[in-house]
């Protein structure tokens, strides 16, 4: 399984969560989950926001624990709003265009999960993105084309909705190619303003997420612990497994649940997908 997280706040430099927690996102990249040695070594990104509108994108097929330009950028940007991801194929090549976030203009997308049946699957998927999008799908990943999926179903103008109208067409999809269990997802999605995140499954195995309790109850927590202290009150992360060991850091996504994390109260709904009518 991949492995990815979202960070959405004031300013901060990726490297904290990537680089410098115990069991950071790199330290997660040399294994595919906690009792496993495989790697996520099949490459990585890194998608942030600055100063402008778009975010930008460092990505590479290399693992990610031995790429020296990303500990440089991850130690010198500042963002308030960025996702990172390192990733373990599951029968798509080894290259750049397949590395996570994939971009589409203000929009930035990560997964962790499958489509299953997905050859078979393939064709038909991404004959339902819209033609003015198909350019932009650059790669062979089952995720890339769920992205785009959920931008045809309308994301930019009303993200979850579109998001369980993208998960619903899949599921749809795949039952009648015969597959039990079709789709199996967290994602991650940002515009530069907010961030999206779901935990779904069609079946009863559900990849692992998590959100990070709100700073206020960590200062309350561990008043000694200085390392809250240059966190805003709206900072929040969102991660395939948690970074510590402390208790109380980390709350689990139920299955079936979307969270929205912005400027104000943050919004935690059920996912339903939406099949097409």
């Amino acid at each position: 399984m991949c492995r990815w997280l979202g960070y959405y706040g004031n300013p901060i430099e990726p490297k904290e969560l990537i680089y410098d927690t115990r069991h950071s996102l790199i330290e997660q990249s040399r294994r595919a989950a906690p009792d496993s040695a495989i790697a996520n070594g099949d490459g990585f990104g890194l998608g942030w926001y600055g100063k402008g509108r778009d975010a930008a994108l460092y990505r590479s097929e290399s693992p990610a624990w031995g790429d020296r330009n990303l500990r440089e950028i991850a130690g010198v940007v500042q963002s308030g709003l960025f996702l990172a991801h390192v990733r373990a194929a599951t029968g798509t090549p080894v290259q750049q265009t397949n590395c996570h976030p994939f971009r589409y203009r203000n929009w930035i997308f990560v997964h962790n999960g499958f489509v299953d049946r997905w050859a078979q699957l393939r064709r038909d998927l991404l004959f339902a993105v819209r033609p003015d999008l198909f350019d932009n799908v650059q790669g062979s990943t089952d995720s890339e084309v769920l992205f785009h999926l959920a931008l045809t179903f309308g994301l930019e103008e009303e993200p979850l909705p579109a998001l369980e109208r993208m998960a619903g067409y899949v599921e749809a999809a795949g039952h009648a190619a015969g597959s039990e269990h079709p789709l199996q997802m967290t994602v991650g999605v940002a515009d530069g303003e907010r961030l999206y995140a779901v935990r779904y499954a069609s079946g009863p195995v559900v990849n692992t997420l998590y959100v990070s309790s709100e700073v206020d109850a960590l200062r309350r927590l561990y008043p000694e612990d200085e390392r809250w202290q240059h966190f805003s009150e709206d900072s929040r992360a969102v991660v395939s497994e948690p970074l510590t060991d402390l208790p109380g850091l980390w709350h689990e996504v139920p299955p079936s649940t979307a969270l929205v994390l912005q400027k104000g109260p943050d919004v935690e709904q059920p996912f339903r997908p939406q099949p097409p009518s």
